[in-house]
């Protein structure tokens, strides 16, 4: 009876026991690791400086005084500086009639590129990749991309490729969480995820505001990753995945609609963005953060930040959601921050809601003078700044923070495994940033257009000036 009654205790015992080991092996083959990564620098003849971009601008016949100021304006105030790509047909004049061969050698110029230097600088062999993940939004063509990547590289017959599409500018996490949550039932894996967007195809050829941004703001850029969760090669790694969320407001009509890819009322195609775009973004990012900030911020500080906002002042500021950081300290948790380039307004608004420096938004705003807004992929340009200037030390934690359409907001946090010193990407303009302004030129050798007085006569003598010969015959220029 007493052995029976000590078997009968001792089961409880042996079973969560089990159950602890099991956990703690589970989670062992559960890590996700990166090994390198390669960002896409277009060939010097596809840079769109403010003389190229007034050249593009200006071939557009639909547009009048009125929206050419509002260009000159966005230009102005975008942080974007003289040093930028743009796709070929774009450069050669035939953004209004781009072709699929355009889209198609685009996708190949990128891809291949950074797959090539991946592959020969960290030795992995192409039919070693067990997973393969393509992220672009705006092209999928058939067969799809990673069948190209898989014909082109002669993988195995046996790798699980994913396409995905329409994610937005924050595909790239989408993509790593894809490969994360593989890793838990492929062992011992290599993954790769190419992060980049079509641009080729999607120039927008009208006149309505809300939809010329894109064209200011995007330009040409790519990168692709490698990942695995074989230990054997934790060694190897640059960077460490400790946490990842995902907050998707697709259900808001709202949210849903604050970025959206339609036609305007002349049947042209290009992505509108809304004037609830700033809301729907800062909505998400709270929600986000709500999940993620417990994971990734020690016990003190969540204490801390409780009891603080319980105080009179705390508790009204808190209910506005446009100060989401107001009173945490991230940097309790946080080293090193890396938001989405998407644009000044983006990142200077992601700064005043997190409580962030200038030396923290450092990187995002020189990447998007540099580099523009590359979309997916624009985070790893960022990542590529904090390297070359020597800021990344074993132990950080660096915070990605993707926004994207959807609406969605993915965030994910790595641990750096060893002192990165790479110069990558930035090797050749490193040593020009940070820059004194992200003010771009063009509204020195543009300010005449905002003279109320001016006329066609003038435009012309003013354009003559600077070398554009354009004819605006039919424009409406009042």
């Amino acid at each position: 009876m007493e052995f029976i009654t000590a078997i009968c205790l001792l089961l409880p015992v042996f079973y969560i026991m089990l159950y602890v080991f099991r956990s703690i092996f589970l989670k062992r083959d559960q890590c996700c690791y990166m090994l390198h990564y390669e960002c896409y620098k277009a060939p010097e003849d596809q840079r769109l400086d403010t003389m190229s971009c007034a050249k593009v601008v200006l071939r557009n016949k639909k547009l009048g005084l009125a929206e050419y100021r509002f260009l000159l304006r966005t230009m102005v105030g975008s942080g974007i500086g003289e040093q930028t790509y743009s796709p070929k047909n774009i450069i050669e004049g035939r953004e209004e009639s781009p072709s699929l061969e355009d889209s198609i050698s685009e996708m190949d110029a990128i891809i291949f590129d950074t797959l090539d230097n991946l592959f020969a600088k960290t030795g992995v062999s192409p039919s070693e990749i067990d997973i393969l993940v393509a992220t672009v939004s705006l092209f999928s063509p058939v067969p799809s991309l990673t069948d190209r990547i898989t014909n082109r590289y002669k993988m195995r017959d046996n790798v699980k490729t994913f396409n995905l599409s329409g994610m937005g500018c924050s595909a790239s996490v989408v993509g790593i969480d894809v490969v994360q949550q593989l890793f838990k039932t492929y062992r011992n894996s290599y993954a790769i995820v190419v992060s980049t967007e079509s641009m080729s195809g999607n120039w927008y050829s009208g006149k309505q505001k809300s939809m010329m941004l894109s064209n200011i703001l995007f330009r040409t850029g790519g990168c692709s990753m490698l990942f695995t969760n074989n230990r054997a090669l934790k060694h190897q790694a640059i960077l460490k995945l400790t946490s990842m969320v995902r907050t998707h407001l697709g259900s808001s009509d709202e949210a849903y609609g604050s970025c959206i890819q339609m036609e305007d009322e002349l049947g042209f195609k290009g992505f509108h963005l809304s004037r609830n775009l700033g809301k729907s973004g800062m909505e998400a990012l709270t929600m986000n953060f709500r999940v993620l900030l417990p994971k990734i911020l020690p016990l003190w500080e969540i204490l801390r930040y409780t009891m603080a906002s319980y105080g009179p002042k705390a508790t009204n500021k808190m209910m506005n959601d446009d100060v989401v950081g107001f009173g945490i300290n991230l940097k309790a948790g946080v080293e090193h921050f890396c938001v989405h380039p998407g644009g000044r307004a983006i990142i200077d608004g992601v700064g005043k809601c997190l409580e962030l420096n200038p030396y923290d938004l450092e990187p995002s705003r020189m990447t998007l003078h540099r580099f523009g807004n590359t979309s997916s992929a624009g985070l790893w340009y960022v990542l590529g700044y904090m390297e070359a200037k020597n800021r990344l030390k074993k132990g950080d934690k660096i915070l990605m923070i993707s926004l994207g359409a959807g609406f969605k907001c993915n965030n994910c946090v790595w641990e750096v495994m060893k002192n990165l010193e790479n110069p990558n990407i930035w090797k050749d303009s490193i040593h020009q940033y940070p820059v004194e302004t992200t003010t771009n030129p063009f509204a020195n050798k543009f300010d005449w257009i905002n003279d109320p007085s001016i006329d066609v006569d003038k435009v012309m003598e003013c354009l003559k000036n600077l070398n554009l010969e354009v004819d605006l015959t039919g424009r409406v220029w009042a």
